[in-house]
Parts: structure tokens; sequence; C-alpha cells
């Protein structure tokens, strides 16, 4: 894969100002100040039509008249102007631009006609946008400092990208003042063009970067933004902070960016499963930031707590217990060793109180204790500086058992919290100096930990891929589909009791049996088919509550009140809301669970992210309770297994008193089904089940509501979810011309075994060939990096067969989108046993009908020159090749799809 187009932009060896001034309070005055003052190496050339000279240096009238183009173009000018400067850019031959300029998007009708001009003149000459209404970019390495912010920035391994110029400048003065040092700051204001998915792609490969910060208002792109915070996330961490967590502050960023700002849990819920860290405040950011870039990876969240003073190590208590984190629970042998080697009056459990006296050789028994404990996940140290501390030397003695805990390999994080001021200033300049990881209250270092636990369990989620439902009785996704496109062909948008319970139907899912009645005759006949007791309610896809308006009729036990409560129930509802369609009223019978718990499991189209699947409490206390938790489809165990442990309802599925534990795989199925539903009918916007009644045996949808929609007119099916699921489509049934029946399809987590054993039975030969280098095996990360993909931005089909019950891979073909996202680089191997049966050809054409589909327009790839077949197998479907220049030992082969 080519270097990512960011990379000429962001390291640009030309840059033109458009807009370029001598005022010093003008935004272009700055841009140049600021680029001179940084000691910018290329060429710098100020564009200004009305000046022959800018600070001493030749102006230009336009970027046409500049002898060699620029790489890139930082505009400053008015906003009307900017459409036309941006095509004269791009026929110049610029690769990108920087548009400071306001009054877009955020302004109302007239900008946003301008910003759609701005893009299509983009579009037209290849050019790539920054902004607009940003601040700019910094690249501290590579002395670019191309804003016209008054802070700079110092050189190190953060990278920061905002969608506020003004943040930016404020977490500039705050780091300056800091010693944080950046490898890049990015503003995109408006992102109209590149947003977070671009600079993430970019960020995720580039080796200046070890963390990653991002400021949040609002997210375009939503598909775009996960895919590249997936990737960067997979590679370094990535901490995040988002304006707008409540209502009132959504609205604030959503005049400020223009981009849509979801809801706040649904958010998190996208972190999570993206392997992302979120902070709440600046604070926390660059605690977390720090933390995450420096400390080990952790295991659990067993804290340790080692202080020389009870009331810091009470607080730093209270915190973790607020935020989840667990006291780790000492081991017996560890209190035993710390008995011998402590006073008597230690505190003799966690936090472990070494008194107010403590020298360095208490806290090195203390902290060798905890570096051996099992029990022990991370330790915090703490001390106050009190009349016989020695702050300086208990450091010295803390980060000396670090590093020789970090010789014999990864071990446990070790965080310390120095508090006080200029007594313990010396001890904190060791800590920075030695890298590890200090704050400078009990809060803030729980925090942290906390984070470094976060970011385990979300990178955990990040390997999450669901593959296709295992269930062997496959939904009716069809009929569900031709239901749906009933009731929107009728003009209605809420689907009936009985046709949402027909759906739900249709994927599996269990519900009581419902007739409808539109007269009291009608209602006599269900209830004796039904049987007794029964519940009665009202029929109307316009009433959402039915018991709001009297609508809801339970434990009715004969003929003669099934006739009462239904002239009743139709006068109280159309009492209530007269405009209401009523069909009648619906019969089921009782539902009977002695053990029965009441949950809710429904559906809802955020803004942003699309489809989100929710869980919690059922019942009419439902909206009073507000106990749900969150996740984006596709969903599988792993993932509904933590999203039901968020919930308060979730203790009470477990066996309690004298209630046996529900039926937990039942439930688990259920929301598999959810999750199916939503990623494979479109035409899905909401959907309550409320109760889902679920026990020992089993459970049962009492009450569906589905709310539905025309879905926009998509190429893919899935365009409607943020993260793409298992494309269940693809797969396909081939046979070889000696009739053996192979099956194609899209890789999944789950093929990391044969995967393995695929590499590790090729030749040698064909190993090389495949990975241009020696290699006997795949490691964990590229088992990783290959079985659980992308579907968005990537395609891998494997071959296989049946051998002997058990599944056989003979051959893997995949691509991948390059920056661009209009040309793809692919690889094919072909087990040697069934090399020559047409297995690789048929996989190449299935990669380049997906390629095609996603718009892709390029299909290129590196070959070996002295791997003749697949130079051959290449050449038959129509690829061009070409030597790559200075290695003739390389081909580069490509077709236009």
């Amino acid at each position: 894969m080519g270097p990512h187009y960011l990379r000429r932009i962001l390291s640009a060896r030309g840059i033109a100002v458009i807009g370029a001034s001598d005022r010093p309070e003008a935004v272009g005055g700055l841009v140049m100040r600021n680029l001179r003052a940084i000691g910018y190496e290329g060429a710098l050339h100020p564009v200004n039509p009305n000046h022959p000279k800018i600070m001493g240096m030749r102006a230009y009238p336009d970027v046409a008249a500049i002898e060699r183009p620029p790489e890139l173009a930082v505009i400053a000018t008015p906003a009307e102007t900017v459409p036309g400067i941006v095509r004269q850019c791009g026929e110049a031959g610029v690769a990108g631009a920087i548009v400071m300029s306001a009054g877009f998007a955020e302004a109302g009708s007239q900008g946003q006609r301008l910003q759609a001009a701005m893009l299509e003149a983009a579009r037209e000459t290849g050019l790539r946008l920054i902004g607009p209404n940003c601040l700019g970019v910094i690249r501290p390495k590579h002395k670019i400092n191309a804003t016209f912010s008054r802070n700079t920035a110092l050189p190190g391994h953060l990278a920061l990208v905002s969608q506020s110029g003004a943040i930016c400048t404020a977490i500039l003065d705050w780091a300056e003042d800091q010693r944080i040092g950046f490898s890049l700051v990015a503003s995109l204001g408006d992102a109209a063009d590149v947003d977070f998915g671009d600079v993430l792609d970019f960020l995720a490969l580039d080796a200046e970067t070890h963390s990653i910060l991002l400021y949040v208002e609002g997210i375009r792109h939503a598909r775009r933004f996960m895919s590249g915070l997936r990737a960067a996330a997979r590679m370094k961490p990535v901490i995040v902070i988002k304006a707008g967590r409540h209502e009132e502050g959504s609205r604030a960023a959503m005049s400020h960016t223009g981009a849509l700002v979801g809801a706040d849990d649904v958010f998190d819920a996208a972190l999570e499963r993206a392997g992302a860290v979120r902070a709440q405040t600046v604070q926390q950011l660059f605690s977390a930031a720090r933390l995450l870039s420096t400390a080990p990876r952790v295991r659990g969240n067993r804290l340790a707590i080692i202080t020389n003073a009870g009331g810091p190590g009470v607080m730093a208590t209270d915190r973790a217990v607020e935020l989840d984190v667990a006291m780790a629970p000492l081991a017996p042998s560890t209190l035993k060793h710390l008995d011998a080697t402590l006073p008597a009056q230690w505190s003799h459990g966690n936090p472990l109180d070494l008194l107010g006296d403590a020298d360095a050789g208490r806290y090195r028994a203390a902290l060798g204790a905890c570096l051996e404990d099992p029990h022990v996940d991370g330790i915090l140290t703490m001390l106050t500086p009190q009349a016989m501390t020695d702050p300086d030397g208990v450091a010295e003695e803390l980060i000396g058992a670090v590093q020789a805990q970090d010789k014999s390999g990864p071990g446990k994080p070790v965080l310390a919290c120095w508090m006080g001021g200029k007594q313990v200033s010396a001890a904190r300049k060791r800590f920075s100096e030695a890298g590890l990881p200090h704050f400078p209250t009990p809060e803030a270092s729980v925090e942290a930990f906390a984070y470094l636990t976060a970011y385990e369990r979300n990178q955990r989620l990040l390997l999450q891929v669901p593959g296709p439902l295992s269930d062997r009785s496959p939904a009716d996704v069809e009929g569900a589909r031709l239901i749906i496109e009933g009731v929107l062909a009728e003009g209605r948008k809420v689907l009936g009791s009985l046709e949402a319970k027909a759906v739900l139907s249709a994927f599996r899912i269990p519900v009581t049996q419902t007739l409808l009645a539109r007269t009291p005759a009608e209602a006599l006949v269900a209830a004796s088919t039904l049987g007794y007791p029964l519940a009665m309610k009202i029929a109307s896809p316009d009433i959402t509550h039915k018991s709001d308006v009297g609508g809801v009729r339970l434990n009715i036990t004969g003929a003669e009140a099934v006739r009462r409560h239904f002239q009743e129930m139709l006068q109280a509802a159309r009492e209530a809301q007269p405009d209401a369609l009523i069909e009648g009223v619906t019969l089921e019978r009782m539902y009977r669970s002695h053990y029965g718990r009441e949950l809710m499991v429904g559906v809802l189209r955020d803004p942003v992210f699309g489809p989100v699947i929710s869980f919690g409490s059922g019942g009419t206390s439902m909206e009073v309770m507000q106990d749900r938790a969150v996740a984006l489809p596709p969903l599988n165990e792993t993932i509904i297994r933590n999203m039901i442990s968020r919930t308060r309802v979730a203790r009470l599925l477990a066996r309690f008193r004298h209630m046996p534990a529900v039926d937990a795989a039942a439930l688990e199925r259920v929301l598999l089904r959810i999750s199916e539903m939503v990623c494979e009918l479109p035409q899905v916007v909401e959907m309550d089940i409320n109760p889902l009644i679920v026990d020992e045996h089993g459970l049962a949808a009492v009450d569906a509501r589905i709310g539905v929609a025309f879905p926009p007119a998509e190429a893919d099916p899935y365009a409607h979810m943020a993260i793409h699921p298992y494309p269940s489509s693809l797969v396909s049934h081939w046979q070889l011309p000696d009739g053996t029946p192979i099956t194609i399809r899209p890789i999944r987590p789950e093929d990391a075994q044969i995967e393995q054993a695929f590499v590790r039975g090729l030749s040698d030969e064909s190993r090389y060939f495949r990975f241009m280098q020696a290699l006997h095996e795949l490691t964990p990360q590229m088992l990783v990096r290959f079985t659980q993909i992308d579907y968005d931005r990537e395609m891998a089909f494997i071959a296989t067969l049946d051998q002997d019950g058990a599944e056989l891979q003979v051959a893997v073909g995949r691509y991948t989108a390059n920056p661009d996202q209009r040309s793809c680089e692919f690889a094919l191997v072909v087990a040697d046993d069934w090399q020559g049966k047409g297995i690789g050809t048929h996989l190449m054409q299935s990669l380049m009908q997906v390629a095609r589909s996603r718009n892709l327009t390029l299909m290129e790839g590196e070959v070996l020159s002295s791997n003749s077949n697949m130079l051959a197998l290449v050449k038959r479907l129509g690829f061009s090749t070409r030597v790559r220049p200075g290695d003739e030992g390389v081909v580069w082969v490509g077709k236009q799809l």
C-alpha cells in the first residue's frame, strides 16, 4: 500500500498562503509569521493580488503564477472567494488545502451553497480539503505551523485532532506549560471533506505518533469514523473527549460545526466497540494519554493502594468504588510477608497505610509484595510530605523497582501520586524523566488507572467481529420484509400488534399467540379459541402507550367480562385520542410464569450511528427506572453479555433468594436475532419488545411495537449501519471440474485456526511468494489482522471444503482499500496441492465483483517477478503489468474495475 494522501499535505515541501498579509492582525499574516517562526524549510509562497511583496518575500497574484506548484495551500480569504480558489489550486496541481475561512455550512443556506460549490471544485480537481472554519495544522518535527494560533507545539508523540480551534489553542497553551509534545495538531473545523476517519487512517501508521487525542463535537460519516477509529485503536491508544454530553451542549455543538451529535450513551457504545477510551475533561484527556502511552497493559481492574497517610488512601478508595475499580484483596502470603516487615500498626489490608514515618524501606517492602501478589493488577503509590518523609528517596526507590520489573518483561502498571507542592517538585521531575506516570491528586490517579482498565476492556470488544448466526433455524427475512413493505405501501409507519409479532416470529423470536377482534362477537370467539385467563389490548398503530388510555385489561376470566371490556376499551381510547385509528382489540392468553422477570429490548435509530439495540428493565415502570444499556449491532455473545451486565436488572437474572436463574442462553439468542433483524431490515427504525418475560424455562415477547420507514436507495444493503456486519449474502458454492464442492465465503474471526493451519501447510516458496519474506507461520497479531477485518474497507474470501467432517481452507484472496478510497491492493495464495484448478481465478473474480460494488475503480498489487503462475493468472484476468522502477524483482500489476 502506498503512502497516505495526507502525508503530502501534512509534510508539505511547499506551502502557498492565499490571503497573506503584512497586517499583524490578519489571519493570513499570522499564518505567514507562524511558518517563518517555526523555521519552515520548504518553499513558502505568499499569495495576494494587491501586493508585490509581503514580509519582504515575493507575493504572487494567484497560485497559477507560482512556478512550481506547492503541495499545500492555506486559504484565508472571504468565503465567497473560496470555491474559485479551490478550483484554481486543484488545476495547478496542489495536493491539498486548509480552508480557514468561516461562513459555510454553519452560516445558513447561502453558506451551504458555497460549501457545496467548494466541495465540487475539490472533487473535480482531485484536491483534498481540511476545514473550512478551522485553525489549521501543526507538525512540529516537520517545522510546519500552518495555523493562526499564537501558540506553538513542542515536538512529541501525541497527536491532537479537534473540530474546535479554540480547544486546540487552550490545550496547546496548557501542554506547553506541562512540557507535553505533539506529532500533529489538526483542527478540522466543519470537516466538510477530510474528517476524523481520514486523519485516523493516517495516524494509525504514522511512526511519529504513539497516542491519539480526539476532541469531537459531531460526526458526519459514522461508518468512516468507526472504520478509522478501529484501525487506529488496533495500533495505538486513542482517547476521546466529546462535547455535547447533554441535550443543551449537543445543540450548541450542532450550531458550531454543522455536524450531527448523537445520543451520549450511544457514543459511549461506539467508542467501546472501536477500542477507544473516553475522557470527560481536558485534564483527564492528558492523564489517560500519559498513562496509556507509558504504562504496561493491565490484566484486570484490581488496584492496590500504598500510602503514608490514611486520609488520601480513603479518598482514593472512594473514587475507585465510584469508578467500579476493584480494591485488590491481598493474598494471605502477602499479608504474612508484610506483617513480618512492617510496623505492627500498619493497616493490615488494602489500602496499605505504612504510617506517617514511612521511609523508603517500607515503601520498597510494600511495593515488592504487591508486585508479587497474583491478586493485584495495578499499584497506586501515594506520598504526603510529613515531618519524617523523604519524597526524593522514596521516588528513587519506586523508579528503581519499576525499572527492575520492566527488565524482566511486561509487568504491572505502577502509578505515583506525590501530593503537595514545593517539597515534592523534585520527585515529580524524577518521575517525568523516568517515564513513570504520576498525578497530583488521589482522584486523578484512580481515574487514570480506570482508563487503563477501560482501554483493556474496550480492546477486547474491538476484537469482537460477529460472524453469522450459528442457529440452525434460519430467519425468514423475505417474509418479514414483505410484511413491512405491505405496511409502508398502505402509508402506515407503525406495524399493528399482529404484524409486529409476525415479524418477530419470522426471526424465530418466541411470542405469545395473539388474535384480533373487530367486534364483541369476534372477541368472544377469540377468547374461546385461546382460553382463559386473557389479556386484552387496544389495537391501534397510533397509540404507543396503551395503558395510558385505558387500553390494557389483564386477567380476564369470563365471556361476559370480555364483552364488557371490549366496549369500555374502545370508548376510553376514542375519548383519549379521537384522531387515532382504532382497529379493534387484540386478545392473548395471559403468559404465566411464577419466576418471570419483565425486560425490555428495543431498537432506536441514532441520527449519527444508525441502529442501536437497547436492553434493560421492562414493564410499566421502564421509563421511571431508566435502566438501559445500549450497543451497536452487529452483536455476538460477548458483546451481549457485556451489555446485560451494565444494567441494574442484570442482578435479578441470576439466582435470587427463592427465584431460579433465568435461561440466559435463550435471552442471548433473542438479542442475536434482534441484531440480525436490524442488520437485514433497514426499514426498521424503532422497536420495543416490552415486556419480554424471561424465566428459567425460556421467554416470550408479550407485546411489541415496530416503527418502519422507506430506506434510502443504496447499493450497499448495510448502508444504514455504522459497523458493517458479516456479509452472509456473499457466501457462495462452486464445484471444481472434478466435482469437488468448494465453498467461497468471507473470512470471519473464528477462522484463525484454519487460517494458521493453511499458512503452515504452504510450501516455503508459496509463503515467500505471498509475504515476500521468509515466514513459517502467522504471528498472533497477524492472525488478528487477517481474520478480524473491517468488511466496509476490505474483503477476504477463503475457499474451503469438507474433509472428514472438518472445514479445510485451500485458498484465500483479499483486498484492502487504499487511503484514496478509489483503489485497492489485493493478495492471493492457493495451497500447493490445489493450484491449477481454477480456484485462484474464481477468488479473484469474486474480489473484483465486490470491489466494483464498493465503487473502487482500480485493483492493484505487487508480484515477485519469479512468481510466474501469479503473473499468468492476472494477465488472463486482464491486469496490466509494469516492472517497479529500481527493483526488477517486483512487478506492479493493476486492472481498472
